[in-house]
């Protein structure tokens, strides 16, 4: 969330950075300082009054020591009327902190300067785009046809099973998972991640330091009973690792990478956009996170996203980088690059990666921190990205790669598959 101190130092500069992503901050942000006003006055009001029983515990023990019983219930009196009043103080005073907290967990991040103004994905803009574009007849088939036609992905069995969203993968269809799978961990160990393997669920806590709670669309699946939730992506319980912690300067930057399956709802989905491999409830991913002293973050930022199109390049496939603007970003974003690939049967643009730099957001909900050479501690920045997420990764492979002989394999999962063809 958003420092209390960066709205306080020039609320007109948060509403107008706000306004780029689409969000009226106006009225929740004067409630903010609002109550901040109300919050310092009435801690104002109860350091005094701990000041002067402080005084009184003192004179008592004095007028005792004196003989003066008189002055010595007296100032009894005053303590006691003095409790009695700061005891109202200090419930309104938890009452505002708590009212301060929850508005401020309504306010989305603010967009980084180079983030471009726009509603919608129409006003992304396209930075960079490479990779070979497939050469592919008006036969070519989409990759639900393909996953049947060579018996790889069962959805109808996973509508069977569990419900539409939630696919089988099967024979060489589930060796091409693994292989995905497995050269994108290999490839993050290169480039000097450390891999873990996390907890799939997490709880009520970890949702909210990396912003996905209050979750306001409904795409995360809840455990009712033991209140916790499925993860959808592993950036939760990765980045959650160092809630509450305080790393030292010398250990700085942290990296990570994780696979996990990620489950979300969807909700509102539907059409022609979501058929096959486009949009699933579980999916596969591999995830890096990095944790950053502010100065360094932006360059970190710029070398996940070269590792990212490294393994687009990799697997021969065309691609593009989108630099969002304001209105398509998400909450918890300062600035986010959308890789996408072509699918060159469905003569589309699929999303199979997003790279983003969260600044201090993210971390000042996690208490994330940094203790530097001046022996203070410092808010550090979040950033994490896809790299990558597998199912429009799978269609874009099945589709470009389609010939009348079979299925090419990209030659880089070849030690991982064991075979060079689907056929």
């Amino acid at each position: 969330m958003l420092t209390l101190q960066a709205i306080k130092a020039d609320p007109e500069f948060v509403i107008g950075r706000l306004a780029v992503k689409g969000f009226d901050g106006r009225g929740v942000i004067t409630e903010i300082l609002e109550i901040d006003e109300e919050r310092r006055k009435l801690q104002h009001r109860c350091d005094t009054d701990a000041s002067e029983l402080k005084k009184l515990a003192s004179s008592i023990g004095a007028f005792m020591k004196q003989g003066e019983r008189g002055k010595a219930e007296e100032a009894k009196a005053e303590v006691a009327r003095i409790k009695g009043e700061t005891k109202g103080l200090q419930d309104r005073l938890a009452e505002c902190e708590a009212k301060q907290l929850q508005l401020l967990l309504t306010v989305p991040n603010l967009p980084n300067a180079s983030v471009p103004e726009g509603l919608s994905a129409e006003d992304n803009v396209v930075e960079k785009t490479g990779g070979p574009m497939p050469e592919l007849g008006d036969d070519a088939l989409p990759h639900w046809d393909l996953a049947k036609k060579y018996n790889l992905i069962d959805f109808e069995t996973g509508v069977k099973v569990t419900g539409a969203g939630f696919p089988f993968y099967v024979g060489k269809g589930a060796r091409l998972q693994r292989a995905l799978i497995q050269f994108f961990l290999d490839e993050a160990w290169k480039a000097g991640y450390v891999e873990v393997e996390p907890p799939f669920v997490v709880n009520e806590a970890s949702g909210y330091g990396t912003g996905q709670l209050p979750d306001k669309e409904g795409q995360m699946y809840h455990v009712n009973l033991d209140n916790l939730y499925l993860i959808p992506t592993a950036e939760v319980p990765v980045t959650n690792i160092y809630r509450d912690v305080i790393i030292p300067e010398g250990e700085l930057p942290k990296k990570n990478c994780a696979y996990s399956p990620c489950w979300r709802r969807e909700a509102g989905s539907y059409g022609k956009d979501v058929r096959g491999l486009n949009r699933l409830h579980q999916f596969d991913k591999v995830e890096i996170v990095r944790i950053e002293k502010p100065e360094d973050s932006y360059a970190a930022l710029e070398e996940m996203k070269d590792h990212v199109q490294g393994l687009l390049e990799k697997l021969g496939l065309p691609w593009h980088i989108l630099r969002l603007c304001g209105g398509d970003m998400s909450f918890t974003s300062a600035i986010t690059f959308d890789f996408e690939v072509w699918s060159g049967a469905q003569k589309r643009w699929l999303e199979v990666s997003s790279v983003s730099n969260f600044e201090t957001y993210q971390a000042n909900r996690l208490k994330c921190r940094y203790r530097g050479d001046d022996k203070k501690t410092h808010l550090c920045h979040t950033l994490n990205g896809s790299a990558l997420a597998l199912p429009r990764i799978v269609a874009a492979l099945l589709e470009n790669n389609q010939t009348p002989e079979g299925i090419k394999v990209p030659e880089c999962l070849w030690k991982y598959t064991g075979f060079e063809i689907i056929d």
